[in-house]
């Protein structure tokens, strides 16, 4: 009985433990120094949005020539703008600019992540930014990986002409039960249910997963296009791991089709 006791203390110290840390397990930034300079090899526009609450968000617009329109993409969870970046021209060079957020703690961005409820609060906050600031004829709202459900989110409740999530995961706690199913889901502060925002994205939604993905896997992208509407698409993109979709060339070819349709 006393090593029974232990052993529960034990686990229960190792579940506080987790409740308080968990941003340190979820989210891995690279910080950089708020003077340094971007070198991208096209042209860009380094921009900074106060919120509501006074934190200085980075974003980079990378732009193309007359450009059809936006992408606001939501990058993975780890990095930062400055590596991120370097994805940008497989859409500029589809004549569309797209805009690179660093979360809170990321980048040049300021502040930390302390909630759930402030992600998706930032994500709104600049997408109304950047729509106020340039006119353009389609919104494509794209996440990746830990950006899926923020992108799903931000496209649910906004007036967006396209929603594209690269690896998504059908929640944060369902990620959780599948990696770590001894700890009890009520500890996890972020749910990010992409789930639940994808059911009410009314405009076209594109899905793709590598179905050698190891972190994310890519069932949870089948169960989500069960949700969607029959003229949504799920693309499965065979031997493709979790990181650098954005190179496979079935992914480009895919994304041209669609950006050009």
């Amino acid at each position: 009985m006393k090593l029974i006791l232990i052993l529960l203390i034990i686990y229960i110290s190792i579940c506080v433990l987790l409740f308080i840390i968990q941003e340190h397990l979820l989210f891995f930034p690279d910080k950089m120094n708020k003077d340094a300079a971007f070198k991208f090899d096209q042209k860009f526009e380094d921009l900074y949005i106060t919120t509501k609450d006074g934190v200085r968000l980075n974003g980079v617009l990378f732009k193309s020539n007359k450009p059809q329109g936006i992408i606001f993409y939501l990058h993975g969870n780890g990095a930062s703008v400055e590596s991120w970046g370097e994805i940008a021209t497989k859409y500029t060079s589809q004549h569309f600019d797209c805009f690179i957020l660093d979360y809170r703690g990321y980048g040049k961005s300021e502040g930390k992540i302390t909630s759930e409820r402030q992600l998706h609060e930032d994500v709104q906050f600049v997408f109304d930014e950047i729509k106020a600031r340039y006119q353009y004829n389609k919104i494509i709202v794209l996440g990746y990986s830990l950006g899926t459900a923020l992108a799903a989110k931000l496209a649910s409740v906004n007036d967006v002409d396209m929603l594209i999530l690269q690896a998504p995961y059908y929640s944060m706690t369902d990620i959780m039960n599948d990696h770590y199913h001894i700890i009890p889901p009520f500890i996890l502060r972020y749910k990010l249910e992409t789930f639940r925002y994808v059911k009410n994205c009314r405009m076209p939604v594109a899905i793709f997963h590598g179905t050698s993905d190891k972190l994310i896997n890519y069932q949870s992208s089948v169960r989500l296009k069960e949700l969607l509407k029959p003229s949504d698409t799920l693309i499965l993109l065979k031997d493709q791991g979790h990181n650098e979709m954005t190179y496979n060339k079935e992914y480009i070819d895919a994304l041209n089709k669609i950006l050009n349709k």
